[in-house]
């Protein structure tokens, strides 16, 4: 699979910006968030890093994109040892206070559903924090079969989501 066989490809699910509100039912959902610093400054630097694949990245993750900033199309290829995922970039956050993408799962992936990867400032208390949230299903019978481990996976991914800023 190429970046470039990614554009005619239809999404896996139909709950397209989902991660936005409430989690769709007939998923497993999740979401965490960590306190990664202070202030202004931070923010910046954290919220360049996620829309540039930090946080898959700084995971540990191979990325193939097609464009250096997440955008609303970016097709995307992730990496983990001989696994690939292809994905789709459903939306971008770009608030004052809240900067990220959610991208969602192209054909080929072992799961369905859609992940949101984002950075916010509270100016109230001057903390960044890095938020994850996805909702997901097995999409392949070898992710069925290994579906304590794949769900087991994804926690630990989420973890090193929020470590990689």
């Amino acid at each position: 699979m190429r970046l470039s066989d990614l554009a005619a490809l239809p999404f896996t699910y139909s709950e397209l910006g989902a991660t936005a509100g409430p989690p769709p039912k007939g998923y497993h959902h999740l979401h965490a968030s960590a306190v990664i610093g202070h202030g202004r400054d931070r923010y910046e630097q954290a919220a360049d890093a996620v829309m540039r694949w930090g946080m898959l990245r700084g995971a540990g993750l191979r990325v193939e994109a097609t464009t250096e900033v997440a955008a609303v199309g970016s097709e995307v290829i992730v990496g983990i040892g001989p696994v690939r995922a292809p994905c789709r970039v459903v939306y971008v956050v770009d608030e004052p206070d809240r900067r990220g993408f959610a991208y969602g799962t192209l054909p080929g992936h072992a799961e369905i559903g859609e992940e949101l990867f984002a950075v916010r400032f509270d100016p109230t208390a001057g903390a960044v924090i890095a938020e994850v949230t996805a909702f997901s299903r097995h999409g392949t019978w070898w992710s069925r079969l290994a579906g304590p481990f794949t769900t087991g996976m994804q926690r630990l991914i989420s973890t090193r989501y929020l470590k990689a800023l």
